[in-house]
């Protein structure tokens, strides 16, 4: 067999075995499938990973482009992590949240995505949700049997507050249903969702009626798994403790840049009050003046579809870099996502070609204080809106992924590099202020530099959480006193650190 046809041979069974991660890739024969979730189908997908390992090493680089050699590396790589998942790291056996991350994402490709006519995607949604009894009930065995690592009792908290966007999305399809006109398709969607509803609704009782009191788990995963699972998300050779020293030099040196920026900044922000001798005194100073001009939180979306609009114009006519026509969409984050808060974007999947992406931005928990709302927004002022724009959106996130969607290379549209993704996105937002976007507005400048400070702290978090014991009054005094972002932001951005690892 010559290699591209064991490409095509693997990933037909990639997606055979994982059909949820298929249609969010935009392969769609198993639509209306879930993956196994019981400890045989892990097994199964552990054991076709080595095998598939095992030959494509076989192949030797006699009469291999060099484009063959890069795409079977891609493809060992990344099925060397999916076997560490399966083998090791094995989050379906302690947190819960995986699931709601599975299902959740199983269900809004097929609605959010007219990849299909209407009534072929809801049939898959209809199929998809008559599964989700049997589906339901693996996971819960799955947790019930447990591992090597207790159920993390933090990740399970957020299950059981976020296993309503599932219901959500069952209730999304029968609406949709209901518009289309199609009574027997109705009656499918209904009946199907009302099953799911059901079986929903007593999974996340039993999370949280039985297992949260004894989910007893920590949330980091210490630092020899974490190192693995570095090693297998980064590809590469860098260690934790190399990426903390570089993180912890330019923590250094962008605090120092934000302090001239600062200094430089204070007539014009301050006026003739005197300036302080603490330099973080003067930043944040500078920095709360300026946070205060932000829009309300019904005008988040309006403010972010303006501020791309203006983008793409500054990039046509500074020539900067080729735009993509591709739908994009700026919306409120899915219910399901929202225990990741902040913002994101959802892009279609390689074999999607030409659909919408989604520039999402979480609102606000409707229990939150005054006091709370106003912090969050400040962190997301005017300034950060217009950086958070081009990270998401142009040229950051969204336009990498539509060229990325265009790769020729089914291995590397397939498993793409969420190291380059968001390295990119941090790397354009630089270049777009090199070449004086927003120069006549100087505290810009400085808002950048604090949004790059983010990034760096989100990595220092990172490794000193999951591979350390950084606690939580550390983390705020590294986002808050020495980050200088605001209170409501760094308590999202905690909870995010303790869910994720590696992100």
């Amino acid at each position: 067999m010559d290699f591209r046809a064991l490409v095509d041979q693997l990933l037909a069974e990639y997606y055979r075995l994982n059909p949820a991660h298929a249609t969010e890739i935009g392969e769609h024969a198993h639509d209306g499938l879930w993956p196994e979730l019981t400890d045989a189908g892990s097994a199964e997908r552990a054991a076709w990973a080595a095998d598939a390992v095992a030959r494509l090493e076989g192949m030797g680089d006699e009469g291999l482009s060099r484009d063959d050699r890069v795409d079977r590396r891609v493809l060992i790589q990344n099925l060397e992590a999916m076997r560490f998942g399966e083998e090791v790291l094995r989050e379906a056996s302690w947190n819960p949240l995986s699931y709601v991350y599975l299902f959740g994402s199983g269900l809004f490709a097929l609605l959010a995505r007219e990849f299909a006519p209407l009534p072929d995607r809801l049939r898959s949604a209809a199929s998809r949700m008559r599964g989700l009894p049997a589906a339901l009930d693996a996971a819960r065995a799955t947790l019930e049997a447990g591992g090597e690592r207790p159920v993390s009792q933090f990740h399970t908290e957020k299950a059981v507050e976020r296993m309503v966007g599932v219901t959500d999305l069952c209730r999304t399809a029968v609406r949709e249903a209901e518009g289309h006109g199609d009574p027997a398709l109705l009656d499918e969607v209904r009946g199907a969702a009302g099953a799911a509803e059901a079986a929903i609704d007593g999974f996340t009782g039993w999370l949280r009626d039985e297992l949260l009191p004894r989910a007893d788990g920590d949330f980091r995963l210490g630092p020899e798994l974490y190192a693995r699972k570095f090693r297998h998300f980064l590809k590469g050779e860098l260690t934790p403790q190399e990426l903390e020293r570089r993180a912890a030099v330019e923590y250094d040196r962008v605090r120092g840049e934000m302090v001239r920026l600062a200094r430089d900044l204070w007539p014009a922000w301050m006026g003739g009050e005197a300036l302080p001798d603490d330099e973080d005194a003067m930043v944040r100073r500078v920095l709360d003046a300026v946070s205060a001009e932000h829009p309300a939180q019904e005008e988040l979306l309006d403010f972010c579809r303006a501020e791309n609009e203006r983008i793409e114009t500054f990039v046509r006519e500074h020539d900067l870099i080729g735009l993509a026509d591709e739908p994009l969409q700026i919306v409120w984050t899915p219910e399901f996502l929202r225990a990741f808060g902040g913002a994101m974007l959802i892009s279609p999947g390689p074999l999607d070609r030409h659909l919408d992406a989604f520039f999402a931005i979480t609102p606000m928990p409707d229990g939150w204080s005054a006091e709370r709302r106003e912090s969050y927004l400040r962190e997301d002022n005017d300034r950060m809106l217009r950086l958070l724009t081009i990270h998401e959106a142009v040229p950051g996130h969204y336009l990498q992924l539509a060229y990325s969607n265009r790769c020729a290379s089914l291995p590397r549209s397939v498993f793409g590099s969420g190291v380059f993704a968001e390295g990119w996105a941090v790397y354009v937002t630089q270049v777009m202020m090199d070449v004086g976007y927003g120069a006549e507005d100087p505290a810009l400048m400085l808002v950048h530099w604090k949004f790059y400070l983010r990034s760096i702290t989100n990595a220092l978090m990172d490794i000193r959480i999951h591979a350390g014991d950084m606690d939580e009054a550390e983390a705020m005094r590294l986002m808050v006193e020495a980050g200088f972002q605001e209170e409501g932001e760094a308590a999202n951005k905690w909870d995010r650190a303790r869910l994720t690892s590696t992100q």
